[in-house]
Parts: C-alpha cells; sequence; structure tokens
C-alpha cells in the first residue's frame, strides 16, 4: 500500500503493511484506530489524507486522525477523507489554534462537535 507500520518513534520498521496491519487489527476486534502520520506529525503542514482514505476503505472502526494539522481547513479535510476524530497538538502547544477556534469553525461547517462541559 506504500504505508508501513512504524516503531520507536518512526524510526524502526516493523516490517508490516499498514493496511494489511489494519485489517487484521479488525479482524481481530479492535474497538477503534488512532492513526498518526510520523511523516506528517509536528510539521503543520496537514494530515495525511492520503492514508486516512486509505485506511477508511478498508475498516468500518472509529479513525482517529493523528499528525499534521496546521490550518482550520486541515481539520475538515481530515474529516472529508474519513476520520471520525482528530488529535492535534502543536497547534495547541504554540498558539497558533486554541481549541474553542477549531470546534467554532467546525461547527459553523456543520461537522459534529462535542461541547465542551460547564462548572
Amino acid at each position: 500500500s506504500g504505508f508501513e507500520v512504524t516503531t520507536h518513534g518512526g524510526r524502526q520498521s516493523a516490517g508490516m503493511d499498514a493496511l494489511a496491519w489494519v485489517e487484521k487489527a479488525c479482524a481481530l476486534g479492535v474497538g477503534e484506530i488512532l492513526l498518526n502520520s510520523m511523516d506528517a506529525d509536528g510539521t503543520r503542514a496537514g494530515y495525511d489524507i492520503g492514508m486516512i482514505t486509505a485506511v477508511r476503505a478498508v475498516s468500518k472502526v472509529p479513525l482517529i486522525a493523528s499528525g499534521g494539522a496546521g490550518s482550520l481547513e486541515d481539520f475538515s479535510a481530515a474529516l472529508d477523507a474519513g476520520a471520525d476524530a482528530l488529535l492535534a497538538a502543536s497547534v495547541f502547544h504554540f498558539g497558533i489554534h486554541r481549541i474553542g477556534d477549531v470546534k467554532s469553525y467546525l461547527g459553523k461547517h456543520n461537522y459534529p462537535v462535542r461541547t465542551m462541559a460547564t462548572r
């Protein structure tokens, strides 16, 4: 498939095709998949849309996309590609976006957004 499973922060190949591993995990009863693109992680250049689309094509379990969020449009693109949920870090850690801004953007574009509890 061109996507491979890696370990040790992406530094070592596990010798497995990522899509074959997803199919095997689903056959074994996995409840969800946390999909991280090591190539996109931390780049803020966008999620790996090709990888999200490929994994969605072989799996129906909830898919959490990780790695690459930069612009607000990156979040909607990942959802459009088949992600059910999104993980992002550096855009929040470095103050590029606030969580509320992302939720507001997605909500205004008709994506389902979990509201934050108030105290």
